[in-house]
């Protein structure tokens, strides 16, 4: 399998983390675990669908994926090639008028989000394109395309600056606070830009860092207290439902 990481130029530098080219020659299996952004997929070649409750769901060719609480059971064809859009937390609400909040959970294709005949078109383009640099190129103009001449919310972006700074520790109330907002119009603007609440947020940057911080021969009941969880039964029971295994085979070699 080929996964291939490129950066984007610099006006999309604020809102997208990276592109990726995806391919695979044989058919396989995958787990996602959860993310703080979202992510826009176009398959140039082959097919791809996830596993949910012993139903495999297809992906459209051109899809779009919000943020998920729970990991996701993926299944490619053979000879599947992809290019993906991993956007900055945030980044995605810039280009699209719907709240991004719709997403979560959900993976719909692109054209709710634009014209079918527009969508096509990008398509094509896609799957005419010789080279990776070629079809990232097209992504990117696609995108630029649709910048915002509206500027980011400072409201959401200190509170993104808070949980991060705080390893997701932090408390809602305490948050809305600090900024002086109420609870509410904060809920309500932080999940339309970012596509969850701050708690479910907190919790995947939680998670992620006992990812980042996991060491060999370290305690398992150290990690979770230093990622912030405020008991092992906690921090089992929420890493569990991330990943659908226990720490310790998830862990295991």
């Amino acid at each position: 399998m080929r996964f291939d990481i490129h950066l984007p130029c610099d006006a999309l530098k604020p809102y997208i983390r990276h592109f990726a080219i995806s391919e695979a020659e044989e058919e396989s299996h995958y787990k996602i675990l959860p993310d703080t952004g979202v992510v826009i997929g176009f398959q140039y070649s082959g097919r791809l669908g996830y596993l949910a409750d012993g139903t495999e769901t297809p992906l459209s060719t051109a899809g779009i994926t919000g943020i998920n609480d729970t990991y996701r059971v993926f299944h490619n064809s053979p000879k599947v090639g992809s290019i993906l859009v991993f956007f900055a937390e945030g980044g995605a609400a810039a280009f699209f008028r719907q709240p991004i909040d719709d997403l979560f959970r959900e993976s719909i294709s692109l054209d709710s989000f634009m014209l079918r005949s527009e969508l096509l078109l990008l398509e094509e383009q896609i799957q005419e394109a010789r080279s990776d640099q070629d079809r990232i190129g097209i992504v990117e103009r696609f995108l630029l395309s649709r910048m915002p001449p509206t500027q980011p919310d400072q409201l959401v972006l200190a509170a993104l600056g808070m949980i991060h700074r705080t390893r997701g520790t932090i408390r809602i109330t305490e948050m809305a606070s600090a900024l002086y907002v109420s609870q509410s119009t904060l809920e309500r603007r932080f999940r339309s830009i970012i596509g969850t609440t701050p708690k479910k947020f907190a919790s995947i940057v939680r998670f992620k860092q006992a990812l980042s911080h996991y060491k060999p021969q370290a305690s398992l009941t150290d990690l979770g207290y230093e990622a912030g969880f405020y008991d092992q039964a906690h921090f089992i029971r929420e890493f569990k439902s991330f990943t659908g295994e226990m720490p310790e085979q998830f862990f295991a070699p």
